[in-house]
């Protein structure tokens, strides 16, 4: 079981982040993985891979008939091969130098995207999409930006189906990977499991909030969760 300390402090941020996320879309990494790693750096990435794995579960229990099922399928495409550059990074480079540039590049899409520049959702933009966060999501658990920019203007009900099937899809994508490339240890699925009960506390929290985001809102809201995501990354660069 771990510490209390920990159960506590992380699952209050996995609470927080799961309330967040089931209302726009996207938040749960963003919220709980960089208090995870300041608890402790080795159960990145896998603790929080494992608990955001759940959420799109309950997600699409009610909104999988809102998802953009062709456009999902060309994402989770782009996805793969994002997530196995993602495992040899991850073995390689420094967290603090990947955390740095994922976020930088996080900020420069939210700097585009407010001088509107729109990008249209096509097969071209959703491989992209898929690869970078493949690769953002495998290496620091934080994947939602790239796919939350390309859907922003949807309705949200589309942008919460289809961020959750995308999700949930390509999670268990990443630990497959992690596992396969010896970077998934066991401590890391345990504390994740243990997780879990604050997800689903989040899910209930959150549902009622979802008739209060309309589509002008939910774009202003993706937008901050993203732009704060790529300063928390910046932050844990720099402090590491």
């Amino acid at each position: 079981m771990p510490e209390l300390t920990f159960f506590l402090a992380a699952g209050t941020a996995v609470l927080l982040g799961a309330t967040v996320q089931s209302s726009v879309g996207l938040g749960l990494g963003l919220v709980a993985a960089p208090v995870v790693a300041l608890l402790d750096p080795s159960l990145m990435p896998g603790t929080m891979l494992i608990a955001t794995a759940a959420l799109p579960v309950f997600v699409l229990a009610v909104e999988w008939r809102n998802v953009d099922w062709r456009g999902l399928a060309w994402a989770l495409s782009g996805r793969l091969p994002g997530s196995v550059a993602a495992v040899w990074i991850v073995a390689t480079v420094d967290p603090e130098v990947l955390a740095g540039g994922v976020g930088a590049m996080v900020l420069v899409a939210v700097a585009l995207t407010v001088r509107a520049v729109r990008v249209r959702i096509n097969r071209g933009s959703l491989l992209t999409a898929g690869l970078l966060s493949g690769f953002t999501g495998t290496a620091t658990s934080i994947g939602g930006p790239p796919i939350a920019l390309l859907y922003q203007h949807e309705e949200a009900a589309r942008i919460r189906g289809t961020l959750a099937a995308y999700f949930l899809v390509g999670v268990v994508m990443s630990l497959g990977l992690l596992a396969a490339g010896g970077e998934l240890q066991s401590t890391e699925i345990v504390h994740g499991l243990w997780l879990l009960p604050f997800v689903a506390a989040g899910f209930l929290a959150g549902r009622p909030l979802c008739r209060l985001v309309d589509a002008g809102r939910i774009r202003v809201v993706l937008l901050a969760v993203v732009t704060v995501s790529g300063i928390v990354l910046l932050v844990q660069s720099a402090l590491g």
